[in-house]
């Protein structure tokens, strides 16, 4: 760390600023608490660069964060700074007037940074960017290498050589994938992993546009291979949890892994032995493109109530440069949409290579906003089509009419 701490000095030093009059103690809160040790040294970095501007880094608990955030907004002690969310959750916050508004003058990095990108930190209410988005999420097929070396076995190029992959690591006594459903937003992520491709960039465009909905037969059919490439899932799959799954991949009992490229710092912390590759689930044939569905997680937020703005708003600008970009990608194995960052980590080289061909994370890019959200919706309906309780068809029947209480287009 202390030779990353050397570069970032280096690197904001060219623009630090002449210390202000006062200092200015900035609070910064975050739900990453096994970041903790980055942020301290890339704050460092800034401080350096900055004289009589400190950063105090307070990480939550995840799964608490989101309240804990939210009741100290709305009492006036929040933080001058902060890690909101995406989409839906991120406007329950910024549609409060709990966010400062950013523009490209305050963040010069925005500029560089793509649409899909923005559009997860922005107010659909104004347009107005409230956050500067710091990372991208994949959702595709994670696998051991070993397994697939050691039973001779290459990447599928179709959803016919993927079941024959499957049944060939059945057939040698060991679990084809690792999944279970019993944790409900699994079931999401499984479908954006496995189907994609198969449901077609077409639909998703539509369905964005609101000239198909879900019921439309290339999203059944994802639907079904879902449910056809669940045989390959462990016995007693639909009473199997998150952590459980995890561990069954991590453990080398279970060959692959439908999931998010958020999943390969943690496997490899736990098993740092484990050699993993990625690919896109293909579809039924090798000429259809292979894709994946990709979100953004979050971003780095302002509070419109601190007494320091012009503090905040360059840190906020630092958090959007290729020295902050550099760190928070490689140290932190991340893919972000700061341009000019160089990836040192080939995994994520070729995670970043398959973004190229992506897909909404449909129900959370666009159908979590209103109540009930299309991604509580799918995952229902996928767990009960998994357990045998509905079918694909009629899973993608209850996920339309729900969408379409609040969803004009839905309603024709």
């Amino acid at each position: 760390m202390k030779k990353t701490f050397k570069l970032l000095t280096l690197g904001l030093a060219a623009t630090a600023i002449a210390a202000p009059a006062v200092a200015q103690d900035l609070s910064f809160w975050s739900w990453r608490q096994e970041d903790r040790a980055v942020y301290e040294d890339l704050i460092a970095a800034f401080e350096a660069a900055n004289p009589g501007i400190t950063v105090e880094f307070e990480a939550f608990e995840a799964s608490s964060y989101a309240t804990i955030l939210s009741t100290a907004l709305a009492g006036e002690s929040g933080p001058d700074m902060m890690m909101v969310r995406a989409y839906g959750a991120f406007e329950a916050v910024a549609g409060a007037d709990y966010l400062m508004p950013i523009t490209q003058d305050d963040v010069p990095g925005l500029a560089s940074m793509n649409e899909t990108a923005l559009l997860a930190q922005t107010l659909r209410e104004d347009g107005e960017i409230y956050g500067v988005p710091f990372a991208s999420q994949t959702m595709l097929v994670i696998y051991n290498k070993g397994i697939y070396d050691q039973l001779g076995l290459s990447e599928p190029d179709t959803w016919d050589e993927l079941l024959a992959n499957a049944q060939a690591i059945e057939d040698a006594g060991m679990f084809a994938f690792a999944n279970g459903t019993a944790t409900a937003w699994q079931n999401e992520t499984i479908v954006s992993a496995l189907g994609s491709s198969t449901i077609g960039q077409d639909f998703f465009r539509e369905v964005v546009a609101g000239t198909t909905d879900f019921t439309d037969p290339r999203f059944v059919a994802g639907l079904e291979k879902v449910q056809e490439i669940s045989a390959y899932f462990p016995d007693g799959f639909t009473g199997l949890d998150y952590a459980s799954s995890q561990q069954l991949f991590v453990s080398g009992l279970a060959a692959m892994f439908a999931g998010g490229s958020f999943e390969i710092a943690n496997f490899r912390n736990q098993n740092p032995d484990l050699e993993i590759g990625v690919f896109a689930a293909p579809g039924p044939s090798a000429d259809d493109a292979k894709l994946v569905g990709v979100f953004f997680d979050g971003g780095y937020a302002g509070n419109a109530s601190t007494e320091h703005a012009e503090a905040v708003k360059k840190f906020l600008a630092y958090t959007a440069t290729t020295e902050f970009g550099q760190v928070f990608a490689n140290e932190l194995r991340n893919i972000t949409p700061i341009q000019g960052v160089t990836l040192t980590d080939d995994l994520l080289n070729e995670v970043a290579q398959l973004n190229q061909s992506a897909v909404p994370y449909i129900m959370l890019t666009n159908f979590r906003y209103e109540e009930p959200s299309g991604s509580v919706l799918l995952q229902a309906e996928v767990q009960k089509m998994l357990a045998g309780e509905t079918t694909p068809q009629d899973a993608a029947q209850a996920v339309t009419d729900g969408i379409a209480t609040y969803y004009a287009p839905f309603q024709d």
